[in-house]
C-alpha cells in the first residue's frame, strides 16, 4: 500500500512560530465554556464579555453591581448638574427571567442513602426491634457497629425517608398481629 502523499518528507521543527501567541489565538477561537445553558443559547461571540453580559441584565462584577456602604462623617456636598449615565439596555431578558424562574424552584433533595444500609437497618429493626445491644451483636453486623452506631444509622434512616420508615413500622405491626 503506497503512503499518501506529502509525508514522505521529513518533519521539522517551526522555529520561526510563536507558540505562546498561537496557543492564545486558539484558546480565544475556542467558543467559551459556559455551563448555564440559559446564558450559553444567548452567548454572541462576537462580542466581549461584558458586552454579552449586559445586555443580558447580569453584572459583570459583583462589586460596582452591589456597592458597599461605608460608615462616614457626613460632608457639606455642593450640588453640580449631572447628566444621567447613558443607562444600560437590556436586550435579552428572558435570560434574566429563566435564571430568577430556575432559583426560584424548591431545591431537590440530594442527601441519599445507600441500598445496603436501608436493608441492613431494616433487617435489624426486623429482628430485633428496638434492642440496639442485640443489634450489635448480631451476625449480619459486618462491620461491627456499636450499638450507638446503629441506632444513628437508624435515626439517619428515619430523617431521610420518614414516609418509608412509618409504612414499614406499620407492616411490622400487622406482621406481629397476625402471628398472635
Amino acid at each position: 500500500m503506497p503512503k499518501a502523499k506529502g509525508k514522505s518528507r521529513r518533519q521539522r521543527f517551526g522555529y520561526s512560530v510563536n507558540r505562546k501567541r498561537l496557543n492564545r489565538q486558539v484558546r480565544k477561537r475556542a467558543a467559551p465554556r459556559i455551563q448555564c445553558a440559559q446564558i450559553g443559547r444567548a452567548w454572541d461571540r462576537t462580542k466581549s464579555v461584558s458586552q454579552n453580559l449586559a445586555e443580558m441584565g447580569l453584572a459583570e462584577d459583583p462589586n460596582k453591581a452591589v456597592p458597599i456602604r461605608r460608615r462616614q462623617q457626613p460632608v457639606m456636598e455642593m450640588e453640580v448638574d449631572r447628566q444621567e449615565e447613558g443607562k444600560k439596555v437590556v436586550r435579552k431578558p428572558y435570560v434574566l427571567n429563566e435564571l430568577e424562574y430556575e432559583a426560584s424552584l424548591p431545591e431537590k433533595k440530594s442527601e441519599t442513602l445507600s441500598r445496603d444500609l436501608i436493608d441492613y437497618v431494616q433487617y435489624m429493626i426486623r429482628s430485633h426491634g428496638e434492642n440496639y445491644k442485640e443489634m450489635a451483636r448480631d451476625e449480619k453486623n459486618y462491620y461491627q457497629d456499636t450499638p450507638k452506631q446503629i441506632k444513628r444509622k437508624i435515626n439517619v434512616y428515619k430523617r431521610f425517608y420518614p414516609e418509608e420508615f412509618q409504612a414499614f413500622t406499620a407492616s411490622l405491626q400487622q406482621v406481629q398481629l397476625v402471628q398472635q
